[in-house]
């Protein structure tokens, strides 16, 4: 069976590129590009591709975009391809609901493996993204468990007091007495808040809250 696929990207080298690489294998067939979340929606509803190809970074789209497509078209599956991603940037397309994800500078074979694979219902990360995955402690499966949340990933003042705490190495109880809570309410904010940022592991908050200033890196550092 043919894969119809949709490339949607604001930059024409990059669709030039895509189309380039991946019309001679004859399993895909590219039934459309789109230049920004309007035409690339008009075409979903149109054409109900197999495949998405989207640079979800790029202007014009965003992680909106495609849990709008998958809205207009349940059957079809999101590839995100885009320059190197941050942490935000993988967190956002895995939470909108993507099924694979590789970088730009993928090769040919990795690019045509991405949409063979996800239009026989599979899920693709290139050995680049997988290495992100890993170093930031993400949790694929919890962050598609919330796809379609459109909601922003937001940490409230609380949760950052609390990831904090558990970054300076605080226990349950210690966190407890300083911000006036019970053990377990602590527990279950750490649960939360692990399931919002879909990590799974006390590394990845300490990884968190370092980056987002709110503990000094220096504390691990020059600890002994």
């Amino acid at each position: 069976m043919r894969i119809k696929t949709l490339l949607a990207d604001r930059s024409e080298l990059a669709l030039v590129g895509l189309r380039a690489i991946l019309s001679p294998v004859s399993r895909i067939n590219i039934v459309g590009e789109a230049h920004d979340a309007a035409e690339m929606h008009a075409q979903i509803a149109d054409l109900h591709p197999d495949v998405v190809l989207i640079d979800h970074t790029a202007e014009g789209f965003g992680a909106e975009a495609i849990r709008d497509g998958l809205r207009r078209s349940g059957r079809t599956k999101f590839i995100a391809i885009t320059p190197d991603p941050s942490q935000l940037a993988l967190m956002s397309a895995l939470r909108a609901g993507v099924a694979s994800y590789i970088k730009k500078d993928c090769s040919r074979n990795e690019i045509i493996d991405a949409v063979l694979q996800t239009g026989d219902g599979q899920k693709f990360f290139c050995g680049k993204i997988l290495r992100a995955i890993q170093s930031a402690s993400l949790d694929v499966d919890t962050l598609s468990d919330h796809a379609l949340d459109c909601e922003p990933v937001t940490v409230s003042e609380r949760e950052s007091e609390i990831i904090a705490l558990i970054a300076e190495g605080c226990s349950y109880t210690r966190i407890a007495e300083r911000l006036c809570l019970s053990a377990h309410t602590v527990s279950t904010h750490r649960k939360n808040i692990m399931q919002k940022l879909g990590v799974n592991n006390t590394a990845a908050l300490v990884l968190y809250a370092v980056k987002n200033g709110l503990v000094s890196p220096h504390k691990f550092l020059f600890n002994s």
